[in-house]
């Protein structure tokens, strides 16, 4: 039997193989791990406590896995993003940035990423709206000056 013999498509959960087409629908409908874990986040900073893995799961109402939202608050937890503590058997995870100082750390990380960052930043100023402009220009002007 050679691979052409051979029906392309994965076996499904009840034994049929499913068409490739089908297989590719279901890959393009997985999030991938960077949206995983701000959705895990969100949850976290909408709870008032700390939080096990079997809470938030119950939280998000999702149909992801258990063990997938121990492997993100895992890694949540090895980037330095949340704290946890043992509660019982499992641990419980509590955020350690705010929502904010989480965007601002991407958006420097992106600045810095830029080779000309003057141009990033003016092409994110375009991006603005008026309120959102006139909210930077306060800021701005309220910001303690830099020496050098």
């Amino acid at each position: 039997m050679t691979s052409e013999d051979v029906p392309s498509g994965r076996i499904a959960g009840d034994g049929h193989r499913e068409s490739a087409s089908k297989e590719q629908h279901r890959v393009n409908d997985r999030r991938s791990t960077g949206e995983l874990e701000y959705e895990v986040l969100t949850q976290l900073w909408s709870m008032d406590r700390d939080a096990t893995p079997a809470e938030v799961l119950d939280a998000l109402d999702t149909d992801l896995a258990y063990t997938t939202i121990m492997t993100i608050l895992t890694r949540l937890w090895e980037k330095g993003l949340v704290s946890r503590r043992r509660r019982g058997r499992a641990y419980a995870y509590a955020p350690k940035v705010t929502e904010a100082d989480l965007t601002a750390q991407r958006m420097q990380a992106a600045l810095a990423s830029a080779s000309d960052r003057r141009a990033a930043l003016s092409g994110f100023v375009r991006s603005l709206d008026a309120r959102e402009a006139r909210a930077l220009r306060a800021l701005l002007d309220t910001r303690p000056r830099r020496n050098g």
